[in-house]
């Protein structure tokens, strides 16, 4: 049974310049040159764009003058049955290999939904275009090998360590998958160089939140009680929940639970992904609870309605206070020292309070408890430290 649609034999002849369809995303495209070719638009099943939407693209099918009618509907068709299956057109009826970029680029745009957020997403692609695009993103996916990898890392190894280290593993991500899709044999080249040490070892420099001493602790809260700033106020709660910036800041009303005084941060803004309860005391409802007033979907809310504070609100209070040589990461490493120092608890609590993960595979398999009641007297005694300066005392 012939498939029809839209245009005729005669019409594909004489049409105008511009785009004509036939229906069911097939077009014929008449250019100002009178060249006619054929294109036909898909929407790949599960697969989403850079923006969150459906994945749209579009495939030529060939010139009109070799490719009549009726066969770029059926190829058409075989395109359309592709992309309802999840296949990606591209990567599926191509003899040639696709480029490293093309190949890199879909990898993207497949695991957008799997990344724990957008910036994420952002960085991985953002690493490849800077630093491998420009030397191997045009080149057949089936002729690289160590010394265009190389070409890659090397430049970075030494200066930009950690970045080269995230570029390799993400272009050994691009070629393993064109590998599991037929566009390339034999061992990943990343391997290789790994194995055969053909990069020098560079010895990690450790990074250190510059923090506060804790015996600075209640000089320091004292002086952000008397400021009116929403700002302060989270760096408040900040300091006395030990808690990360982005948990704090992206904290809503519907995770506090006033009666049971339980603060339940959601797994998808964790570090550990995994959802963290937090004891909240009678100084951190203080804080929380005036707020309520402002009927805003964030506990902290920004300059916009409904939108949460920048993260830059609280670094340049810091700096407002004569506070430079501290971040506000670094009040864990407070609280931390606190804890060790003067609380004495066991290490199991501390973390926790951090949400650190703590032991092994087998050891947090066993130990399924996140030791709240041990922790909300922990969190009591830190906040009367730093609102009052009185120091509890611990056996």
């Amino acid at each position: 049974m012939a498939l029809s649609g839209k245009l005729t034999k005669k019409l594909v002849e004489n049409l105008g310049s511009g785009r004509h369809g036939d229906g069911n995303g097939l077009y014929l495209v008449v250019d100002p040159s009178g060249a006619r070719r054929w294109i036909v638009r898909v929407v790949v099943t599960g697969q989403k764009n850079r923006k969150g939407g459906p994945l749209r693209t579009d495939f030529g099918l060939g010139s009109a003058e070799l490719v009549p009618l009726n066969q770029a509907r059926e190829r058409a068709l075989e395109y359309r049955r592709m992309a309802k299956q999840g296949l990606n057109p591209r990567f599926n009826t191509r003899k040639e290999a696709p480029t490293f970029e093309e190949v890199a680029q879909q990898v993207h745009i497949e695991r957008m939904p799997t990344w724990k957020n957008a910036k994420h997403g952002v960085q991985w692609i953002n690493t490849l275009r800077d630093y491998a695009f420009p030397k191997i993103g045009r080149m057949p996916i089936d002729s690289i090998g160590q010394p265009e990898v190389m070409m890659c890392l090397a430049p970075i190894w030494t200066e930009k360590h950690e970045t080269a280290t995230r570029l390799a593993q993400r272009i050994k991500v691009v070629l393993d998958v064109a590998r599991s899709r037929g566009f390339r044999t034999g061992e990943n080249p990343v391997t290789a160089i790994k194995e055969s040490q053909a990069l020098p070892r560079v010895k990690a420099k450790p990074k250190h939140h510059s923090a506060m001493r804790w015996q600075d602790m209640p000089d320091f809260y004292a002086g952000l009680r008397e400021r009116k700033a929403m700002a302060a106020k989270a760096l408040m709660f900040i300091c006395l929940t030990a808690a990360r910036t982005g948990e704090v800041l992206g904290m809503r009303w519907a995770e506090i639970d006033s009666a049971n005084r339980l603060w339940v941060c959601p797994a998808d803004r964790m570090k550990t992904g995994e959802e963290h309860r937090v004891p909240l005391t009678d100084e951190m409802l203080s804080i929380i609870e005036p707020l309520r007033a402002m009927r805003s979907d964030y506990v902290f809310e920004g300059q916009k309605r409904h939108r949460p504070m920048s993260n830059m609100a609280m670094l340049t209070l810091l700096r407002r206070m004569g506070a430079d040589d501290v971040t506000v990461h670094g009040f864990r490493s407070t609280f931390r020292d606190w804890a060790a120092e003067v609380a004495n608890v066991p290490r199991e609590v501390a973390e926790k309070c951090l949400a650190h993960t703590v032991g092994s595979d087998v050891e947090r398999a066993y130990a399924r408890s996140d030791l709240l009641d041990k922790r909300r007297a922990l969190m009591r005694d830190w906040s009367r430290y730093v609102a009052s300066g009185r120091l509890e005392a611990h056996g």
